[in-house]
């Protein structure tokens, strides 16, 4: 799944009439509790409508940014980007690895004011694993047992080794020590529900009116397509910590837009640098840049000719200068996408899983173009079927398409038709194999590489490529059952190799944080593997 260059997802472009109401003025306010003090509302550019706020459902980082600061998981990423106690005051792991008993804070509340208890986590966790309502994000639990023989529908929900002992205390069984866990469930997929508001109204989580939440802020308001507007939320457990009364996610899918905004003061963080602007922006020292993660890539359908041959795949991959996209379209100073797992993920020996595993994708339009005529040979082809790179829409998008498009017809003499489609259709779309070779990104949900390749495992609802490889689905099976963790780095390791040999996907480049920030605005807190968090911000 998250960068902000990656939320650039679907959305068509505000027009005029609609930036009437994104005025700076909006920022500030009168907050009852503070008499005529100025509220601090720091205003934050989310770039579209989330896709939901029901948590396993969203799965992406417009919805997951916004359940971030709204909900609250067994642990949260603090600001050392480790886990640390949230709803859950502390934990205790079996000597195995495979047993988890995490202990949860006394008075711990809902928006509402009832108690958050354990059974909220059973029936959450088991609510994303259920097989009639399937969630992307339920993969992410197959670690713990009885959860993908339950969202397969081979079997009970009560087989599902997630148990809620007494109201403070929830019991987790695994199939294989996960040393990731404590991360993975600071992840929104993990956050818990409120039993009687979800089963009361299946669409609780779509108006601000019915979202129970139990994170730093509440929802107060959402105006679909163009704002959510949050509060303080005085039940939250650590308020204490909480400076801001609200935060407002603005909806505006244009950088040039977001730009003006940002100078006029209508927003406090400018999260995407327009690439016109890039070059004088960074001379000027104006753009800080944090490390991330996370990956910008195109998808093939492997079902789909010309793609359903491996050398014509390995032929569109090698053709793109990724570089030039970089430093002449983008201009955001990412680093070359030249595997699919980005940096950032130490080996047990303290080295960068990214630096060991070399250079697996390069740019060479010679190889690349003997691999296309190999390649229609053995499919028969005189002339390539047509092609159709599709992206969502969005500038950026349009002018990496747009880029790619020139060096597909320099580099292999092919002329690739580009469209756009809107985010949601583009991922429908995607899921059910409809598309030829289309846009995408992933951005972990937890920090190990296991999370950036077993989506493509054969059947994971994240594939979207068609591809099935017996070799790699076993190498990332042994991955999970190695206790050994650098013989499980190994694994990983030569699973990415097979993927990037058999090309059923084209990496660009690897996702980083650049963007400006309000000299009032202190303390917010960036997650290369999670999401941003305003819990500890301030406006002075």
């Amino acid at each position: 799944m998250k960068k902000r260059t990656a939320l650039l997802l679907g959305c068509i472009l505000l027009s005029g009439t609609a930036l009437a109401g994104c005025s700076g003025k909006e920022g500030a306010g009168t907050d009852p509790a503070r008499g005529e003090q100025q509220a601090k509302i720091l205003l934050y550019n989310n770039l579209r409508e989330p896709t939901s706020l029901d948590p396993p459902v969203g799965f992406d980082q417009v919805s997951y940014d916004i359940l971030n600061n709204a909900m609250e998981g067994l642990t949260r990423l603090g600001k050392s980007q480790s886990p640390e106690p949230a709803m859950a005051k502390e934990w205790k792991i079996s000597p195995d690895g495979k047993q988890y008993t995490f202990t949860l804070r006394d008075g711990i509340k809902w928006s509402n004011g009832d108690a958050v208890k354990a059974s909220d986590f059973e029936f959450a966790w088991k609510r994303m694993l259920d097989p009639k309502k399937p969630s992307p994000a339920a993969p992410l639990a197959y670690v713990i047992e009885g959860a993908e023989t339950y969202n397969s529908d081979k079997g009970p929900a009560d087989g599902v080794k997630i148990k809620a002992t007494d109201d403070k205390t929830l019991e987790v069984v695994l199939t294989k020590p996960a040393p990731w866990l404590l991360g993975m469930v600071s992840n929104p997929a993990f956050f818990p529900v409120h039993k009687a508001t979800v089963e009361k109204n299946d669409k609780w989580a779509s108006e601000a009116a019915t979202i129970v939440s139990n994170g730093p802020f509440k929802i107060t308001e959402w105006k679909h397509d163009s704002e959510l507007k949050m509060v303080k939320n005085d039940q939250y457990w650590d308020a204490a910590s909480v400076k801001l009364d609200g935060v407002t996610f603005k909806m505006v899918n244009d950088t040039n837009t977001e730009y003006q905004l940002y100078q006029s003061g209508g927003l406090h963080i400018d999260g995407v640098i327009p690439a016109d602007l890039s070059q004088k922006l960074f001379a000027d020292g104006k753009v800080k840049v944090e490390d991330s993660a996370g990956t910008y890539f195109y998808r093939f359908n492997t079902k789909m000719p010309p793609f359903d041959n491996v050398n014509i795949r390995k032929a569109f991959q090698m053709a793109v200068d990724s570089q030039k996209i970089v430093d002449l379209v983008v201009k955001q100073k990412q680093k070359v996408a030249d595997g699919f797992v980005s940096y950032g993920l130490k080996d047990p020996a303290g080295d960068d899983f990214r630096k060991v595993g070399g250079t697996l994708v390069k740019y060479d339009a010679a190889e690349a173009k003997k691999l296309l005529e190999k390649g229609m040979a053995e499919a028969g082809y005189k002339t390539l079927p047509q092609v159709t790179l599709t992206y969502n829409t969005n500038d950026l998008h349009q002018k990496i398409a747009e880029a790619a498009q020139a060096m597909f017809k320099e580099s292999l003499g092919v002329d690739v038709k580009i469209e756009s489609k809107e985010g949601k259709v583009l991922t429908a779309e995607q899921k059910k194999l409809q598309l030829q070779f289309s846009r995408s990104s992933w951005l972990p949900d937890f920090a190990d590489p296991i999370n950036f390749l077993d989506i493509f495992q054969t059947g994971n609802p994240n594939n979207r490529t068609g591809w099935s490889n017996a070799q790699y689905d076993k190498l990332i099976q042994d991955a999970y059952n190695e206790p050994d963790n650098a013989k499980r780095f190994k694994l990983l390791h030569e699973a990415e190799k097979i993927l990037i040999d058999e090309a059923p996907i084209m990496p660009l480049y690897f996702y980083n944080s650049a963007y400006m920030q309000s000299d009032k605005l202190e303390g917010v807190v960036r997650h290369a593997y999670g999401y941003i968090d305003f819990k500890w911000a301030d406006l002075k």
